[in-house]
C-alpha cells in the first residue's frame, strides 16, 4: 500500500482504499461527509426521539431547499422512488397502503420514455406498479405519450442522468401527463449540484422528485430525498412512516435511522451554504492539470467537457482516435484498478472514452491520477 491514508477500520477488513475519479457511485462510495455531518449524527446516537416527529422536522428542511409544499428524507434515490409510485396508487388511504404491493383494483401503471429505462427503474415496480414504455427507440413524439394513457395509468416517470435520452423533454411531458390529470415523478437521483436543480424540477411542474443524498450533497450514502405536491408527500410519508398501522406498508424495509435523518438534513444545509463557483473552479484546476500533462500523445484527443446533464462536473475526457496505437481503453482501466492505490475513472458516452470525474478527487489525488495515467497509456 503507498502512503495514502488507509483508515484502520478498512485495515482490519483488508479492504483498501481507492481513489475515486469515477463520481459518486454508489459502487465506490458515493461522497464523503463533512466533519460536522459525521459530529451530527454521533449526537443524534445519543439520545432517544419520536421518529414520526424527526421525520417531519427533517421533511421541513428538505421541503424549503426545495422549494415544495412537503419534504421527506428517504433511504436513498431507489427508496424515494418506491415511494414516489406507491403514492400515486394509494393516496393516503390506508387500506390501499395496507394492500401493496398488491394492486388489484389500484391503477398501477407507470409510464415511462423507452429511451430513459435504466438499472434502476426497477424501484418503481417495487411498489407493485407496472411500467409501461412509449416512445421509438431514442425519440419519442407527443402522440407516443398520449397514445399509452389508460384508465390504470397512475403515473409518468421522468428520468435525468447522464447519456440519458431526454425523449420530449420534461416541460413537454409534464403539460401532456397533466392534461391527463396525471402527476409527473422525477427521478434525478445525480443532478446536484447546481444547487439550483434542488428546485428546478418542481418550478417547471414536477409533482415529485427524487434525489440522492450521498452524492453531491454529501450526506450519508444511504440517505436520499423526496420532495413535492403535499397530497403525494403525504401519500409517500403514509407509505413510508405508517407507525401507527397494524400492518407495515411497503417502505417499512426503507427506514431511515435518526443518525441518518440528522446527518442528510445538516448536509443539506450545509450544501446550500457551499460556494458553488469555488467547488466547481477547483474541480476545473484538476482537470485542467490532468489535460495538460495528457497533451501531445499521439492518437488522443483529450478536451475538457461541462456539459450540464452529461458531465458532473469539468472532467478531462480522453478520446481515442484512429491513430492510436497502445492499449485499449478496457486494458487502460484495468491498469489502473490493478495499481496501488487503485484508480478507478469513468467510461460510457459516445464513444468508448475515459472519463477522469473529479468531484470525489481529493487535493493532490489528481498528480497520482496523472502519473498512472502516463504510466499505462505508455503500455
Amino acid at each position: 500500500m503507498t502512503s495514502q491514508h488507509w483508515p484502520e477500520a478498512y485495515k482490519k477488513l483488508g479492504v483498501k482504499p481507492l481513489i475515486n475519479a469515477q463520481s459518486w457511485v454508489t459502487s465506490l462510495g458515493g461522497s464523503l461527509m463533512r466533519p460536522e455531518v459525521l459530529r451530527a449524527m454521533d449526537e443524534a446516537a445519543t439520545a432517544f426521539v419520536d421518529m414520526t416527529d424527526l421525520n417531519r422536522a427533517a421533511g421541513e428542511v428538505v421541503a424549503r431547499a426545495c422549494g415544495a409544499e412537503m419534504g421527506l428524507v428517504t433511504a436513498g434515490c431507489a427508496a424515494a422512488e418506491v415511494l414516489m409510485a406507491a403514492a400515486c396508487m394509494t393516496g393516503v388511504d390506508e387500506a390501499k397502503v395496507e394492500q401493496l404491493p398488491d394492486t388489484t383494483g389500484l391503477k398501477n401503471e407507470i409510464l415511462i420514455f423507452r429511451g430513459q429505462r435504466n438499472r434502476y427503474d426497477g424501484a418503481f415496480e417495487t411498489s407493485g406498479a407496472t411500467i409501461v414504455e412509449f416512445g421509438a427507440g431514442d425519440a419519442a413524439r407527443p402522440y407516443h405519450l398520449e397514445s399509452a394513457f389508460t384508465d390504470k395509468t397512475c403515473a409518468v416517470a421522468y428520468v435525468i442522468g447522464p447519456f440519458i435520452k431526454p425523449g420530449l423533454g420534461l416541460e413537454k411531458t409534464i403539460e401532456i401527463a397533466h392534461a391527463h390529470d396525471v402527476p409527473v415523478i422525477v427521478d434525478a437521483a445525480a443532478e446536484v449540484p447546481p444547487r439550483d436543480n434542488l428546485s428546478k424540477f418542481i418550478r417547471m411542474g414536477a409533482d415529485m422528485v427524487a434525489f440522492s443524498g450521498g452524492k453531491g450533497i454529501g450526506g450519508p450514502q444511504s440517505a436520499g430525498l423526496l420532495a413535492g405536491r403535499k397530497d403525494l408527500m403525504e401519500a409517500a410519508f403514509v407509505n413510508s412512516l405508517n407507525l401507527d398501522s397494524p400492518r407495515a406498508g411497503i417502505g417499512r424495509p426503507m427506514k431511515v435511522s435518526k443518525e441518518n435523518l440528522v446527518g442528510m438534513v445538516t448536509a443539506l444545509e450545509l450544501f446550500m451554504d457551499t460556494d458553488e463557483a469555488a467547488l466547481i473552479a477547483g474541480w476545473r484546476t484538476k482537470a485542467e492539470y490532468v489535460a495538460r500533462r495528457l497533451e501531445g500523445i499521439e492518437g488522443l484527443g483529450v478536451v475538457i467537457e461541462d456539459t450540464p446533464v452529461d458531465r458532473q462536473g469539468p472532467q478531462p475526457v480522453i478520446y481515442f482516435e484512429r491513430g492510436w496505437t497502445g492499449p485499449s481503453p478496457s486494458e487502460i482501466r484495468q491498469t489502473l484498478k490493478d495499481g496501488d492505490p487503485p484508480i478507478l475513472v469513468g467510461g460510457g458516452g459516445v464513444r468508448d472514452e475515459i472519463n477522469i470525474v473529479m468531484v470525489n478527487v481529493q487535493d493532490g489525488e489528481e498528480e497520482i491520477i496523472a502519473d498512472r495515467l502516463l504510466e499505462a497509456l505508455a503500455k
